[in-house]
């Protein structure tokens, strides 16, 4: 059933009060059923296990994923089931909606994990309570839901923004509901065969676990060039340095294929390159003039790895990184003057129609400085952030994320990063305190990303006629749900008591390190860098800036990608190949499976999501299960 949706001149001419009056008449489905006991534990389940996926990769990456889509279908397929089954009956489309909306918001939350609680850890060598991070990321997330609602009724409601991704999951939800269900249990098998065969492929990999069980002939190597040196006995070298030294090696690491599949070509191929001049040109060159530093090992030979060459080269990553997002950030004034544009106009003296159906706003004019409140002081007792430099984030949160939802509103990216760096920027101005330019971007980066994914998740929900009270509470559900499952994993899996072990080969921690290098350049100055490393910043900061320049001028069309490109600085090499064979896979089949009838399209093409996060969610989930085992026993 096609979705029904304003045209352009209605948009453009309508007041709010008709767009409301014609969503109330024509796509409200009134009293079905939505935020129901069922949708709230499988919401609260699901995405309490996605908010972990999201954690593992976000740990090897930097990035998290959107986990709407995935929970639509799993959901579908299990009540689908149930219902076949005679146990139960099946999911309503508005239950899936609120289903996915308590999954995304337990996945949106991970985020200070991976970057500014991480980086705060990391620079004071000291563990957070894990309480105190509990109540901390709730604090916050909560305060994002609090931004993102009143600003519903702008973006959604009135100017009727397409938000790319949540209208793509309503799209989806539509269909699995008023279609054959054929295509919806299709999606589900690919999904679940890709995260069993990925579970499995995991498992494989963990020789002592299946030498334990006497399956250790079954173990897959960690490495595909291992059989190549020892057959020739020869290691090839890099300006007399070997490539073992230089953590140049390829690995067969499928969950970061999956990932490179989501990204797609332009990163991916941005992500080699870069990994290519980094480990094969610039850290040879670097160890020879000195500035790398490496370790005598047991067999007294000196050793270098990942630590000590990203050590250096993140200087170098992060400033391309931070000037392309701050450029790309700032090259639309017109997007940043228009999210401004009509928020302070006077309000049409008309009757709200949607005053029972919408959250009252005196829900935001209180709970917006009462939960900024208890930011702002949490801030201070906990991390030392004074209560006025705490205070002047919570307005910046405001006009961050009336940025940041404009952007995600029309393009899918949200501007986290950016934001931050601006925060951080700001607050080197009023402090020398390296810990409070770190938790005062938290704040604003942190909220503001979150209310603006939260604004995407709210959109199927406008598209399919639910209550976006239920959806509100939904979101809540969500945030305690990601909470409870991701925080004690965190600690226990991956901190284990050790902040500066946080940062390795295999979890290299790329957002929380630049967090930790802005903050460490803005406050401390570079006069500590090797002269080589602070050259190395200044030319990236200035190829962010070039190649940022060439893609806002081509409109998008140049190939190389100035993120991409800084990333592959602060990522091992492996991973960075992995992704790229990932998206030069995906981007393969589509070019060479041109029928769409046949079944590389099918699986490959038409279903690339479903494909992805099946083998990201089973690869993730056992990587994280063996190595919460491994710190248990």
């Amino acid at each position: 059933m096609a979705l029904k949706q304003l045209t352009e001149e209605q948009i453009r001419d309508w007041t709010v009060e008709q767009k409301d009056r014609w969503w109330l008449e024509n796509v409200y489905r009134g009293d079905m059923p939505q935020l129901t006991i069922r949708s709230a534990l499988s919401g609260m389940l699901i995405g309490g296990a996605l908010s972990l996926t999201n954690l593992y990769v976000g740990m090897k990456t930097g990035w998290t994923l959107g986990v709407g889509i995935t929970s639509v279908i799993i959901a579908f397929a299990m009540f689908k089931v149930l219902s076949s089954l005679g146990l139960a009956d099946e999911f309503t489309v508005l239950e899936n909606n609120c289903m996915q909306s308590i999954a995304t918001a337990a996945g949106y939350m991970t985020s200070p994990l991976i970057a500014s609680l991480a980086a705060y850890m990391i620079i004071t060598n000291t563990v957070v309570p894990m309480g105190t991070t509990m109540l901390w990321m709730i604090s916050l997330s909560l305060l994002g839901v609090l931004f993102a609602f009143p600003l519903k009724r702008r973006f959604i409601n009135d100017e009727q923004h397409p938000f790319p991704e949540g209208r793509a999951a309503g799209v989806v939800m539509d269909a699995l509901h008023t279609s054959d269900a054929s295509e919806g249990i299709f999606k589900a098998k690919i999904l679940i065969i890709g995260g069993g065969l990925s579970a499995l492929l995991e498992l494989l990999k963990q020789g002592h676990i299946l030498a334990k069980i006497k399956l250790a002939f079954l173990t897959l190597p960690h490495s595909l060039e291992g059989w190549f040196y020892h057959v020739t006995g020869w290691t090839p070298k890099l300006g007399g340095v070997s490539v073992e030294k230089l953590t140049i090696s390829i690995e067969p690491d499928h969950v970061m294929v999956a990932a490179g599949g989501l990204m797609g070509i332009r990163t991916g191929a941005s992500l080699l390159l870069g990994a290519v001049i980094n480990y094969f040109v610039l850290a040879p060159w670097v160890i020879n003039q000195g500035d790398i530093l490496g370790s005598v090992n047991a067999a007294g030979a000196l050793s270098f790895g990942f630590r000590p060459i990203t050590t250096w080269a993140l200087w170098c990553g992060v400033a391309m990184m931070t000037t392309a997002s701050l450029f790309a950030f700032l090259s639309k004034p017109g997007m940043l003057l228009s999210s401004f544009s009509g928020l302070f106009s006077k309000k049409e003296e008309s009757q709200d129609v949607l005053k029972d159906i919408e959250l009252p706003m005196s829900v935001f004019l209180l709970g917006i400085p009462l939960v900024g409140s208890v930011v702002v002081l949490l801030g201070w007792y906990f991390f030392g952030v004074p209560v006025w430099l705490g205070a002047i984030a919570i307005p910046m949160v405001f006009v961050f994320t009336i940025i940041a939802a404009h952007s995600t509103a029309l393009t899918a990216i949200t501007p986290t990063g950016a934001l931050g760096k601006l925060t951080q920027l700001t607050y080197a101005a009023l402090t020398p305190s390296i810990t409070t330019n770190i938790m005062t971007a938290s704040i604003t980066g942190e909220v503001a990303g979150n209310a603006s994914n939260l604004l995407m998740d709210i959109k199927p929900g406008y598209m399919l006629g639910g209550k976006p009270r239920q959806q509100a509470m939904g979101h809540v559900l969500g945030i305690f749900a990601g909470a409870i499952v991701c925080v004690p994993v965190f600690y226990i899996a991956f901190l284990q008591g050790n902040p500066s072990g946080l940062i390795s080969a295999q979890y290299p921690m790329p957002g929380a390190t630049i967090w930790k290098a802005v903050a460490e350049i803005l406050t401390r100055g570079i006069s500590e860098l090797p002269l080589t490393a602070v050259y190395a910043a200044l030319i990236g900061a200035i190829v962010g800036v070039f190649l940022e320049g060439i893609k806002v001028a081509t409109k998008g069309r140049f190939p190389i990608s100035a993120v991409g490109l800084g990333l592959a600085f602060v990522i091992p090499f492996t991973t960075c190949f992995a992704m790229f064979m990932g998206s030069f896979l995906f981007w393969l089949a589509e070019k060479l499976a041109k029928r769409e009838d046949s079944f590389v399209h099918r699986v490959f093409v038409k279903n690339l999501e479903p494909v992805a996060a099946g083998v990201i969610a089973g690869g993730a989930l056992m990587g994280i299960l063996i190595a919460v085992l491994t710190a248990a026993f």
